[in-house]
This record gives C-alpha cells, structure tokens and sequence, in this order.
C-alpha cells in the first residue's frame, strides 16, 4: 500500500509539472467539416468584411463577426471539399485512407485568420482537463489558405513553430519565400517576384516608359509594386506617381488618388491591388468618369469577374494583365450545385449562402420565424451567380492543386521506399505528425489531369507561367477575359514573354497601341538632354552638333564622327568630306596647264629661232651657248608647273618640289653666267686685261653646272633626311579634306628657296652693276629688268601663298613659277627675237658693238 501511494503522489507531482492546457475565449467552431482519418485544415474569407467591435474594457470582449459574404471564396472553399472527395473515391491515391476536412472563415482578417489556425492545431473543447498536457498532435496535418499575403504571413509565423506546413493558394508576397522566415510554408501559385517582372516586361514589350502606379497598402501591393518599380527602372521605365490605397481608408484619400490620376500626363497605370482595393476605387473613377486611361493588372483583380461589370468596363475596358492560367474541373459544378445546408455543429457555414442564394430563412433553434422560411430543398443548379459560374477556376484549381500536393505527400509518406531522399524516415500510419507531413511536401512532383506538373522548389515556389488577357466586350455587352499571351519563367531569358496574334483592344476601344511615354522619342541626329529635376524619361532633343551624328533613336550621346568624315544635314551619319586638290579636269587647272604648255612651246619656238640664226652677230655676241642653255631651263620651268596639278602622291609631291628647286637653281644660273660674262667681257676691253680666259666657254659651263649641283645636294640631303609627301589637310576647312604636298623637313625646303633667292639676288646685283656698259645691245638691262620681275614675282607669292585656301594655294604657287619664267624669258629674249625677226638690218657687228652713227645725225 506504501508502495501505491508513494507512485501515486510521485505521478501526480510529475502532472503538476507538465504545463496544461486552458481554452482562452470561447469556443471556435468551423464552417465546414467532416471527419477523417487524416484532416487538413482550410482557412477562406468566407466574408469580405467583418464587424469591428469597439471594447468597453468592463466585459470580455465577443468573437468578431463577418459580413459581406463573398460568393467566389465559398466556391474556393468547396473546391477543397470537392478535391478530398475526389482523393477519397480515388483507389489508386491513398488507398484504404479517408481524409477530412475543417474549414474556417477569416474574414480578410489576420486576427481572424491566426485565431483560426491556432484552433486548427489545439482542440478547442471546454471541458478541457486541468490536468491534460499540451504537449499532443494537432487535429490537423496541413492547412490550405489564406487567399491574401498579410493574413497569410500571420498564419506561416504562427504554425512555423509548430512543423505545421501551411498551402495558400493565392498569396504571392514575395516575402514568403524567405525560407528563414516562413520554413513550413508552400503555394501553388507562383510569387510576385515573377509577376512584378513579367509585368514590367509587359510594359516595355509595348514602349510605354512613362506610367503610373497604384497599390494596395499592405504585403501584396507594397513587395509587388517595390520590385515592379526596382525592375521597371532598370528597363527604362519612369514612374509618374506612386499611389496607395486600401478598402477601409477615408473617401478623400480615394479622391486624392482620383485627382491625382485625372491631371497626370501618363496614358498607362499599373495596379497591384487586390480586387477590393479596385472596387472602392473603381466606384470614385465611375463617378469623375476618368476614363481612357490604360489599364495594366496584377493578377489578384485583372481576372476577377465580380470587377468586369457593365459599369467599370467604361474604365477598366481594354485592360490587359497578368494571370495565372485558367482550367476546367470536371464535375466541379455537378458538386457546387448538390451541396446542402445542415443542422450539424461545426458544418453550418453554408446555411448563411443558403438564404443570401434564395432571399429566404432556415428555420433553426435560435430562429423563429413563420415567413420566407427556406425549405432546403431549392435548386442551386437553377441559379447564376458566382457560386455556380465555373468559367474562371484560376485560383480553385491552385486549392485543387493545393489539396492533391498534401495527399500525394501522405501517400508517399505511408509508402516511401529506399529511393527516398536519406534524411526522410518511413513511418507508419498511424501516428502521423505534421512535420513528416512537411517532409514529403518538399518532395512531392505530380501531374495533374489537366497535364499540370505539381512541385516545389527550395522557396516552396511553383513553376512561375502566367497567361496575358485582356479585358473584352462580348455580343451581349458582357465583359470576357480573352488570352492573348503567356509568360513562362522556366524558360531560357528572351523566350519567357510570347505575345499570341490575337488582336487587343485598348482602353476607348482603340485597336493602336496606345502611347505613354514623357517625351517623345529622338530621332536620329538628336540626343537626349535630361530635364532638370524631372525623372530620366522627360527630356528633351538635342540636335547633334556639327560633326557629330547619332543614328539610333533616344541616343543618349552623339559619337563624333571620324576625321575624314563629316555629319550629315540631319546629323544622322556622317559621310565621307569632299576632297579638293587642283584637278586638271577644273577650269582653273586646265587655263594653267594650257599657260604651263603655252610657255613651253613659245620657248621652244625662240629656241628654234635662236638655233636658226645662231650665226647672226645678235645671237653669237649673247653667249649662244648659255641662251641655249638658259631656254632649256625655261622648259623645264614651265614643264615643272604641270606636276603641281593633279592628286597629290608621293612621286608627284617629290616631283614636284625637287624639279621646280633644280631648274629654277639651273634657269638662274644660266642667267647668272650670262650677266658674269658680260662683266667679264667689258673688263676684257680694257688694256692690259686678260679676264676672258679664266672665263671661257668651260669656265661659264663648268660654273653651271656649280651652282646647279649645289642645289641638287640640298634636294639630295631633302630626300633623304624626310621628304615631301601627300597628306590630308582636315584643319582649314571642317567640310572638305584638302590634298596637298607636306614638305617634309621644312629647314630643306627652305634651303632650296633660300639658294634659288641668293642666286637671283646675286645675277640682280651684278646685273645692275652691268646695266651702263657701253654696248649698244647690252644684255645686262634685260637681265637686270628680268631679275626685277622675278624678285617682285616671288616677293608678292608669299603673302598671296599663306592667305589662299585650299587649292587655290598651288595655283599660286603655279602662278609664280609661270609668271617668273615669262618674266624671264620675256625680257631676256623677245627683244633679241624683235631685233631677228622685224629689224634685221641691225643685227650687224659694228651695231652691237656701238660703231653705227646715231640716225639722228
């Protein structure tokens, strides 16, 4: 008995240690239920709104109540019912096992929604006893719901200490992928992370980089709008205004936003809302009637059909969004339409859509009414509302989806074999926790009957595909969601956005594209110039500057073109500069080549006459040997002109150079030798002289051919330190390239003007010297008046030279070699050719010599 007792009080010390359970508040019932085996939890906004409740703080305060009841989520709720119906009459999944279900109603609230969870995981029953441990399993093993992202973030940080994992079907905050964060929870819908950026692919796949933004003001609007607009920048893409809103804000913050709206100049607005944040404020853009501006959706409104009525398509019609795809459930329907209301505690929740359908009572216990009783017995397949409508099943299928994941991981769970990931254990039916439940969700990968393949990756995430619709008028004015693309994130970057040839229909009607863009775009030979304070995409169009081009539209710079190139009129390209050089094609270059081959011929003509009468006294008492000489010097000069027209090239520019520096060295030397034989010759005359034999005809060639070599080494050294060669002037004019001879080492080129300068200075000086002699046809005046010319001839090339663009430079230089060389052999020879030809009679001897009596005597 000892022995007894002392157990006894040992075990009931040992309870008294254990923590217990208490039931908190009253007690939770679902809306929906059925036993099972195994059951799943569901967790819906039966109810858009609920009634807040304003605590007196003397009263326990009561359970809030919902109102507004929402049609389309009792049809999600019984598209769970109708999928564990399905598995349960399903031989091949989970065979042998049946599954129940408790389904609860948030309300939209996360207060609600976590009450719910918590009384998913502890069985709520008040006789509860004061000595029952907490510490047993949950009543369920997986919980599908929430449909928005804040409620559901509630309810995965509540249970992910529990190892419960939690389904949702239509939360897609990014932020629930945060394994750290969230690492029981899973979806069947794909993250915002996605649909942010196939959104923003969207907008730049039809140009508009000008838009507006509006969000809902909670997790779903506010991560999807962040990373839409972080994406949407880094295509491009500028944002006009950033605009929250939210269902239970005031009227004038709608107003706000609808002012803002009305007076913004972009045509596109992105909404990431839910779809009632839309219709509240929807009802205040029905009533300023703003109207044709381009709706962009996310998928929580874009394809709910509660939105696309008559009314709001006056706002919302031509709007095109992102969706996850539509599919049918057979039999889904037959289902909705055979559901009852009961009478059974915890399974009341369709009573209330009973009497909202049919506009009548259930007759129950707490009710006691006579009139518009409900028989139970009407005929939901009789009625059209959202309840029956299974046109739109996007988010049913993704419960459907949601509530096969969780049966095929039981059934791989009760027959999991070696081909199992190592760290997962097999276990038995029975007992089962949620955390191997939570084990085998990881591992799942289905296909369902629609040919959908189910899996989840390290984030929880599915496969991110969504279709592209847009909102259309059908024949009776009905508003039908039409595909016209799809976005695949599996595939290859490039291949994921695929628009479809089915034809849009914008905002107003319109079959254009329509535009939304700050600043229009700039066209080519146009750069953009940012506006001050104002956004990338406001700017304005700057015309390139002159050599410069651009050749794309909106370039940012314009690119200078290269130094042979000039940039069009319209600064769109550049094109090749006219290039400009003394063409013997022009008329300037042919006059100068037919005065160059003039100047030849007549020299040649005098040396013909000069060779004819090489006997007579005129030209034996002129040095016939350096007149010969000197005419062949003059050839050449006039000859050598022609190499200064034409294409410059590395022949002709040293051609060029070296052969005017060469003859004229050798033209001035023949003249320098005739005017030093004609000093020699009258110091010959004087008694006791004998100069004219250190001057005689080998003295006089001998002495040519000096002064000529000294100027052929100069050319020599030239050529060979750095020569004269072609190059493209680009600096006088920006327009044209002028081809011209550089002369290589400028000190050279001076050289051999400098000699050709000294020479001429010295055949001048002599040559006045030599003017006065007294012979009556003393050739030291022509020669003095020849070397005038020529010094004058030169002297004004200089400044003529540096001040002619271009071309006209070597026309010049032309000009002088031609106007010298006449100088020259006009003064030198005509008047021996006038005497030869037209006087005769005094081309004697005793003229020449001054022996003849004046004939004015």
């Amino acid at each position: 008995m000892l022995f007894l007792l002392i157990h006894s009080l040992f075990g009931l010390l040992s309870k008294a240690e254990e923590p217990v359970c208490h039931l908190q508040g009253g007690h939770e019932l679902p809306l929906l239920a059925k036993e099972g085996d195994i059951s799943i939890g569901g967790i819906f906004s039966f109810h858009d709104n609920f009634i807040s409740v304003n605590p007196t703080f003397k009263n326990m305060p009561e359970s809030q109540k919902c109102k507004d009841i929402n049609l389309k989520q009792f049809q999600t709720g019984v598209t769970m019912i109708f999928a564990i119906d399905e598995i349960n009459n399903n031989t091949h999944l989970l065979p042998g096992v049946s599954l129940g279900y408790k389904l609860y109603d948030a309300c939209g609230s996360v207060p609600l929604a976590i009450r719910a969870a918590l009384a998913l995981v502890s069985e709520q029953k008040e006789d509860v006893s004061p000595w029952m441990s907490c510490s047993k399993s949950s009543i369920v093993h997986a919980i599908i719901g929430q449909s928005g992202s804040t409620p559901t973030i509630g309810i995965a940080t509540t249970l992910g200490p529990f190892q419960m994992p939690v389904i949702s079907h239509s939360a897609t905050c990014s932020c629930l992928s945060n394994r750290k964060e969230f690492p029981t929870f899973f979806r069947t819908i794909p993250s915002d992370y996605y649909q942010s950026r196939a959104l923003a692919q969207l907008v730049k796949h039809f140009g508009w980089t000008w838009v507006g933004t509006i969000r809902s003001d909670n997790d779903y609007g506010n991560y999807g709008m962040a990373t839409f607009v972080q994406v949407a920048q880094q295509e491009g893409i500028c944002i006009e205004y950033y605009e929250a809103i939210y269902r239970s804000n005031p009227r004038e913050k709608f107003l706000k936003t609808v002012e803002i709206i009305k007076k913004s100049t972009s045509n596109v607005i992105v909404a990431f809302s839910s779809y009632i944040d839309m219709e509240f404020l929807m009802k205040e853009l029905l009533l300023q009637n703003v109207t044709g501006r381009q709706w962009i959706g996310s998928e929580s409104w874009i394809s709910t059909k509660t939105l696309a009525t008559e009314s709001s398509f006056r706002v919302l019609g031509g709007s095109i969004g992102i969706t996850i795809e539509n599919v049918a459930l057979p039999s889904l329907k037959d289902f909705l339409v055979k559901m009852k209301p009961s009478d059974t505690p915890g399974n009341t929740g369709f009573n209330e859509l009973w009497e909202n359908v049919f506009s009548c009572i259930l007759a129950t216990k707490e009710k006691n009414v006579t009139k518009n009783l409900c028989t139970g017995q009407e005929n939901l397949s009789e009625v059209k509302n959202q309840y029956t409508d299974v046109s739109e099943l996007r988010i049913q299928n993704n419960v459907y989806k949601a509530v096969y994941a969780v049966a095929h991981a039981l059934h791989n769970l009760f027959h999991c074999n070696a081909s199992q990931s190592s760290d997962i254990k097999c276990v038995k039916m029975d007992p089962i926790e949620p955390w191997q439940v939570l084990q085998y969700l990881k591992t799942v990968n289905f296909t369902t009957r629609n040919e959908e393949n189910v899996y989840f990756d390290y984030n929880g995430d599915p496969a991110a595909k969504y279709s592209l619709i847009n909102w259309q008028l059908t024949e009776n004015l009905a508003t039908r969601f039409v595909s016209v693309g799809l976005y695949d994130a599996s595939k290859p970057e490039g291949q994921q956005f695929i628009m479809s040839n089915m034809n849009i229909i914008w905002a107003g009607g319109e079959n254009k594209v329509p535009k939304s863009v700050c600043s229009e775009s700039c066209p080519p030979g146009t750069r953009k110039a940012v506006q001050k304070g104002r956004p990338i995409c406001c700017f304005d169009c700057i015309p390139c500057a002159d050599g410069e081009f651009s050749n794309t539209t909106d370039s940012i710079d314009c690119i200078k073109c290269p130094m042979e190139f000039i940039s069009h009129e319209l600064r769109h390209q550049c094109i090749l500069k006219a290039t400009e050089f003394l063409s013997s094609n022009e008329t300037m270059g042919i006059i100068l080549m037919i005065v160059s081959l003039l100047g030849a011929c007549v020299t040649i003509a005098i040396s013909i006459i000069f060779f004819c009468y090489k006997d007579t006294p005129i030209v034996r008492a002129n040095n016939s040997e350096l007149s010969f000489l000197l005419l062949f010097s003059l050839i050449l000069c006039f000859l050598c002109s022609l190499t200064f027209i034409g294409q410059p090239s590395d022949w002709s520019c040293i051609l060029r150079h070296t052969a005017f520096g060469i003859t004229f060295a050798q033209c001035i030397s023949c003249v320098l030798g005739k005017t030093i034989v004609v000093l020699m010759a009258f110091r010959a005359t004087l008694p006791g002289s004998n100069l004219m034999k250190w001057f005689g005809p080998v003295q006089q060639r001998l002495s040519v051919f000096f002064f000529t070599f000294v100027q052929v080494l100069i050319c020599a050294f030239w050529l060979i330190i750095s020569p004269p060669f072609p190059i493209k002037n680009m600096k006088y004019y920006k327009e044209k390239i002028i081809l011209e001879c550089d002369a290589g080492s400028t000190v050279a080129f001076y050289c051999v003007l400098g000699y050709i300068g000294f020479l001429s200075t010295m055949c001048f000086v002599l040559a006045f010297l030599a003017r006065k002699l007294p012979d009556n046809f003393n050739e030291a005046k022509f020669i003095t008046f020849s070397m005038l010319v020529f010094c004058a001839v030169w002297i004004t090339f200089i400044p003529a030279y540096i001040s002619s663009p271009g071309k006209y430079t070597v026309a010049v230089e032309i000009f002088a070699i031609l106007a010298s060389s006449f100088g020259l052999l006009f003064s030198i020879f005509i008047p021996k050719c006038y005497v030869i030809l037209l006087k005769p009679e005094i081309n004697t001897r005793k003229h020449i010599m001054g022996k003849m009596p004046s004939k004015h005597l």
